[in-house]
């Protein structure tokens, strides 16, 4: 990866095309969500903590150097003013320059990342679509135990060990297979359910899930961070309760409800990771223990801009979209 960041610097340096094409090509190679660059980014993720230190530094210097280079190469062409650009059709009707708008996901999304990464949480992603050791066994969810019922999902038909993810804890189970404790992260991402799409319903959904795996780890910490989430997503004076509750993965379990005008709201689930979820990773569960919680998005969203209907999220109507135009 060394020399292949060193070679992408040299070519960044040494473009010179400002021409409208050669700048749309440059952009192409090194600035868009397919540029080579980008392509690096991608094979990041799956990178060591150690090499992701050592590689994280020279990435972010080339994409910056990408974005510097692009602005440079559009400044020469308007000095120099090309009187007659061949690569543009005249003919063509004005693009609409109105400025988009953030989704409500997106922003609710980004609000919860923030909460928790200033709190020492890192950024874990992972596949869709999943084994079945991955999404269900390993989590404590036996072959045939009734617990699946709980997340019916869609299995596919060719391969039946293979399923669209009903939650993001299946990142959990690879980052465990993977690494070893301390672990603290957060996994946003986008999961599946079997069921009927309503206006407090859908077959997907998106999810923020996180673990916290150490020596010592209690409830405590859990709820000490649950509070904290509460208050910078709701406010300083949102009041939280915690009910008795049961998944499979997590013993003690708890869902925590939140305060909301009249009567309390549930916002999330969470509890003490499973001894036999740990032992499945490959961790020692006598010297080290952990918490787990889970919320979906839409549900944070929904409270925080008045929303009543689910599929608002996935219907593209620019009338629902413009209204979030400003919020960051």
């Amino acid at each position: 990866m060394e020399k292949e960041i060193r070679n992408i610097e040299k070519e960044i340096k040494s473009y010179s095309d400002s021409s409208t094409s050669g700048i749309e090509k440059f952009r192409i190679n090194f600035v868009s969500k397919k540029s080579v660059i980008n392509k690096i980014f991608e094979d990041f993720k799956n990178l060591s903590v150690e090499d992701k230190k050592k590689f994280g530094g020279p990435i972010n210097h080339i994409k910056t150097l990408a974005k510097k280079k692009l602005i440079e190469l559009s400044s020469i062409k308007e000095q120099v003013g090309e009187k007659k650009d061949l690569d543009f059709d005249y003919s063509l009707p004005p693009q609409d320059d109105t400025l988009g708008s953030r989704h409500p996901l997106r922003i609710v999304r980004n609000k919860i990342i923030k909460i928790f990464r200033d709190i020492g949480f890192s950024i874990e992603d992972g596949p869709e679509i999943e084994k079945d050791w991955y999404n269900f066994t390993a989590l404590n969810f036996p072959e045939n135990h009734p617990a699946r019922e709980m997340q019916d999902t869609f299995f596919i038909s060719k391969n039946p060990d293979v399923v669209l993810r009903t939650h993001t804890s299946n990142v959990q189970i690879r980052l465990m297979e993977k690494e070893k404790p301390p672990l603290r992260v957060v996994i946003p991402g986008r999961v599946y359910r079997n069921e009927t799409v309503s206006a407090k319903s859908h077959c997907f959904f998106h999810q923020v899930e996180g673990l916290y795996v150490d020596k010592g780890v209690s409830f405590k910490d859990l709820k000490d961070t649950l509070y904290y989430f509460a208050r910078e997503m709701f406010g300083d004076k949102t009041k939280v309760r915690f009910r008795p509750s049961y998944f499979p993965f997590t013993e003690p379990s708890a869902e925590m409800d939140i305060k909301w005008k009249d009567g309390w709201l549930e916002i999330l689930g969470s509890g003490l990771v499973d001894p036999n979820v740990l032992e499945n990773c490959n961790i020692d569960s006598k010297e080290y223990s952990g918490f787990a919680f889970g919320m979906g998005i839409e549900r944070i969203a929904m409270l925080k801009y008045g929303i009543n209907d689910l599929r608002l999220f996935s219907e593209n109507d620019k009338r629902f979209l413009e209204q979030f135009k400003g919020i960051n």
